[in-house]
């Protein structure tokens, strides 16, 4: 029942879950249907290494996506993070291939996200459960171009 609450309420809450692709925006779609994150793109080393460090809150329907180059093995800590994420590695297609959910505020154990990680999302912690997001669902994004899952329009 949560998944279908929390569902619904991204239905009505304005936010364009089948919106066409944009650089500031996620989709996550899976089997639980579809879900648009508004996004601040992380792609140097930089905007990286501070991702979402010192933010005291953020909207239910916003995140960061973390951008490499290439793909990588993904390694992330919470160091100076104050609010509670979930985090969704995505390959080189957009696939979900690793999830971390409700990682700790200011914990410094490392968190591996595995090889071959072109792009890493994330959101509030406790939004992967209660959408129903799992490995293997598909994050629609320009960043994955050709090779998308789900390319975009």
């Amino acid at each position: 029942m949560k998944h279908v609450t929390f569902a619904a309420f991204l239905a009505v809450s304005g936010q364009g879950a089948f919106a066409s692709c944009s650089d500031t925006a996620v989709t996550v779609i899976g089997d639980f249907g579809q879900a648009r994150f508004k996004v601040n793109v992380a792609d140097t080393n930089e905007t990286r290494a501070r991702g979402l460090m010192f933010v005291e809150e953020m909207s239910i329907l916003e995140g960061m996506l973390f951008v490499y180059d290439g793909p990588v093995r993904a390694t992330f800590w919470m160091k100076n993070t104050l609010i509670p994420l979930d985090m969704l590695f995505a390959d080189e297609t957009g696939t979900i291939v690793t999830l971390h959910e409700n990682a700790v505020p200011g914990d410094e154990t490392t968190i591996d996200g595995g090889e071959g990680v072109l792009a890493v999302l994330e959101i509030n912690g406790g939004v992967a459960d209660r959408l129903g997001i799992e490995v293997g669902d598909v994050l629609q994004h320009p960043v994955f171009g050709d090779a998308a899952e789900a390319p975009c329009e």
